[in-house]
């Protein structure tokens, strides 16, 4: 693999950008290599290293389709449900307790 060119934080050339800024772009790397690199430096650390992308070689990003939409309306719905009392919860559920939370603190729930 043949070494890409690596600029400091801040001093990539223009033309260049990463993946989110392409994205804010409404642009997709689109398969090309990557053409550049930047690091920032940290203390007592690896550098920090973002992947550059030419611009000018980028592909807009693929639209939504409805079945694109419908798979990310089921996905999202299923994050929400509790798999304790199977109910919607309203919310996200959150991975650190695995269930909503009035299954995971009934006590405090009846307390209320």
């Amino acid at each position: 693999m043949a070494t890409v060119p690596t600029y400091r934080w801040r001093l990539a050339p223009d033309g260049l950008a990463t993946r989110r800024q392409l994205r804010a772009l409404g642009l997709r790397p689109g398969g090309q290599d990557v053409a550049a690199q930047v690091e920032r430096s940290r203390r007592r650390r690896a550098p920090l290293v973002a992947y550059l992308y030419a611009i000018e070689q980028a592909k807009p990003v693929r639209p939504m389709t409805p079945a694109k939409w419908a798979a990310l309306a089921k996905a999202n719905a299923a994050r929400r449900i509790c798999p304790e009392c199977w109910r919607d919860a309203g919310y996200v559920i959150p991975t650190s307790l695995g269930m909503c939370v009035t299954c995971a603190y009934p006590d405090e729930q009846r307390a209320a």
